[in-house]
């Protein structure tokens, strides 16, 4: 007697096989362009952010500068920032004011009568004004293309006298991209406090 084997249950067992690959295939598929996408935005978010860190380190760059132009009146004598006496709170005798320490190598006032600040970019020294600059790029190849830089972003420095102090500078670094959209602010505050010397010691 000849045993008949039935193989239409593996047929179908196969079959739902191949409906599950299918599906799963197709849903894969569907989700590459899902996942390129997110790809692309954090790459753009991290672009974005290298901008805000460029631009940070151009505040820190312009906070290191000369307060002003006439802070730097004496260098011949002092070879120093001097602290411009605007507010005539400046004792003439001793180029000391209020919160000074009277110790060598300390912050001083001027030796002259200057009580105003140039507030100007250009002279002979550079000094926190000169760092003020319009729209400019912050990369260095900002052209849009397909293996580069998909926006350009630009940064502006501007340097203003404090409305509530006249011994301040306000610096505001404003980022924008090629729409014009701002994407972000910094700002910081420089005090009209002059710099201190340091001794030095010969060998």
């Amino acid at each position: 007697m000849v045993a008949m084997t039935n193989h239409r249950k593996r047929f179908a067992f196969t079959m739902i096989e191949l409906i599950f690959a299918i599906v799963i295939i197709a849903i894969s598929v569907m989700s590459l362009p899902m996942m390129a996408v997110v790809t692309q935005r954090g790459m753009e978010n991290n672009i974005v952010q290298e901008a805000i860190f460029a631009a940070s380190a151009e505040l820190m760059g312009a906070t290191s500068g000369y307060w002003d132009e006439n802070s730097m009146q004496d260098i011949n004598v002092s070879h120093l920032s001097r602290v411009i006496n605007i507010g005539n709170d400046c004792n003439s005798t001793t180029n000391l004011r209020l919160g000074h320490i009277n110790q060598p190598y300390h912050r001083r006032c001027l030796d002259n009568n200057e009580t105003i600040a140039f507030n100007l970019q250009g002279g002979a020294v550079s000094d926190l004004n000169d760092a003020a600059h319009g729209s400019q790029s912050i990369f260095l190849n900002p052209t849009p293309t397909a293996s580069g830089y998909k926006d350009d972003y630009n940064s502006t420095l501007s340097v203003s006298v404090s409305a509530a102090d006249a011994n301040v500078k306000d610096i505001n670094v404003t980022v924008t991209n090629t729409a014009g959209k701002v994407v972000t602010i910094l700002k910081a505050k420089s005090a009209n406090i002059g710099e201190i010397d340091y001794y030095r010691r010969t060998f």
